[in-house]
């Protein structure tokens, strides 16, 4: 979906800036073994781009002098990227946090059989897609059999730890609504989520992380189709929150694209909103400078206010959490 296509005629969402750069979150490619109704990526089976070596190289040599403290894999599926064990390692080994963001059934599929393995011998924070802890609204959205594997890539995860009270390996996993609606309570949901895993299917994971639909890509496409775009972008809208602003994860993070390119964020990369609130020309990861980051403006339009409305929504779930 063109950007066009999610902005209203008045635009008024407030101008931010940057702060410090803390994360750098790269798309590794479009490939994914899913092709979810929700995906603001458009990623699936048959999508052939994915970030090359020398690319990925770039992005390890900025994170290395940027002071970002975290690395952030995302995708369609980022473990398809063949160099994706390649950089998990050298991102470790120059102590950065590194976190897979995993659809689980990945975990289950020909091929990975000692990805999970990998990840903990690793230490790799897992934020894993479970958009709920009922089979029927996993598979009304992810496909049919997806709630079982997942159940089972959750299983092997906990047998090497993640998820355990100790905290020691980290299991995130990531919520989000069936439809046009704003995601309910995290800490309230989250209890419903250890209950229902944990007495039904013996599964205990870190902590919940509650994200809101962006109104772009195959979510946005479903919203026209059904005629509920406007009045989603509506709610949107009125549900904003100054005092989210403040939180917003554009704020401290920098998202590369699988060419190598530089947005403020995973929704404006798919929106090819540049980097910068000039709607100038994109800049590459091999160009950028992180001190010249800092206090900087960021581009803007009308689906940021997926990120503010209500409890907010972020990457590492509502705002503040």
């Amino acid at each position: 979906m063109h950007a066009t296509l999610i902005r209203l005629q008045d635009t008024r969402f407030p101008a931010i800036r940057r702060k410090g750069l803390e994360t750098l979150q790269v798309n590794l490619g479009y490939r994914c073994n899913q092709s979810c109704l929700h995906c603001h990526v458009n990623a699936g089976p048959n999508r052939k781009e994915e970030m090359g070596r020398e690319t990925i190289e770039a992005v390890l040599t900025f994170l290395r002098r940027s002071g970002a403290t975290t690395l952030d894999l995302t995708g369609g599926a980022p473990e398809l990227n063949p160099h994706f064990r390649y950089m998990v390692g050298e991102a470790a080994k120059s102590g950065a946090h590194v976190i897979d963001r995993c659809n689980l059934t990945i975990l289950e599929e020909p091929g990975q059989e000692d990805l999970a393995e990998f990840l903990a011998a690793h230490r790799v924070e897992v934020v894993a897609s479970l958009p709920c802890y009922l089979e029927d609204n996993v598979d009304r959205q992810r496909g049919k059999g997806v709630f079982e594997t997942s159940l089972a890539a959750l299983r092997r995860l906990n047998a090497l730890g993640y998820g355990a009270e100790d905290g020691g390996l980290l299991l995130s996993l990531v919520y989000n609504p069936q439809g046009p609606s704003l995601p309910p309570p995290q800490e309230k949901l989250e209890a419903d989520y250890r209950e229902q895993l944990g007495s039904r299917h013996g599964i205990v994971f870190s902590r919940l992380l509650t994200l809101a639909n962006m109104p772009i890509q195959r979510f946005g496409s479903m919203l026209i189709s059904k005629g509920q775009f406007n009045e989603y972008m509506a709610l949107l809208h009125a549900a904003h929150r100054d005092e989210n602003l403040d939180h917003v994860m554009c704020r401290s993070l920098l998202s590369i694209d699988w060419q190598g390119y530089a947005y403020d964020c995973d929704f404006n990369q798919m929106l090819e909103l540049p980097l910068g609130a000039n709607g100038g020309a994109r800049t590459h990861i091999a160009e950028l400078a992180a001190a010249g980051l800092e206090g900087g403006a960021i581009a803007v339009a009308d689906h940021c206010y997926g990120c503010t409305a209500g409890q907010g929504s972020s990457c590492g779930g509502a705002l503040g959490d």
